[in-house]
């Protein structure tokens, strides 16, 4: 028994040790600053709402710009004023967060990177 209780009190003494190079270690590594990339732009802010998300998703699946009425038809949704001109809203929001651009009035697509 006192046999174990030695090896164990070894183990325990080499794993202590471990630990404290481990500690050495990780603060020297958060130490170092970061990166910064030059060359890498800032993305714009994607709104998580599921419509938003429908939207890019469409454009994306087109592979084209598309207007609130094709968006509409994209979406599965009857071409009714009162949805032509929600759907028309949402993308409209996501021009001014640069998430999407309008090369000319009422048409959206991906802009170019």
């Amino acid at each position: 028994m006192r046999s174990s209780i030695e090896d164990l009190t070894a183990r325990l003494g080499e794993l202590d040790a471990e630990i404290e190079n481990l500690r050495i270690t990780r603060q020297a590594l958060l130490a170092i600053p970061r990166p910064e990339s030059v060359e890498q732009t800032p993305r714009p802010d994607i709104p998580n709402h599921p419509a938003h998300q429908q939207i890019l998703a469409a454009l994306a699946d087109a592979g084209r710009p598309l207007r609130a009425r094709d968006l509409c038809e994209a979406l599965d949704l009857p071409i009714l004023p009162k949805h032509t001109e929600g759907i028309r809203s949402k993308p409209k929001r996501l021009v001014v967060r640069g998430v999407l651009a309008e090369p000319e009035p009422g048409l959206f697509t991906q802009p170019r990177t």
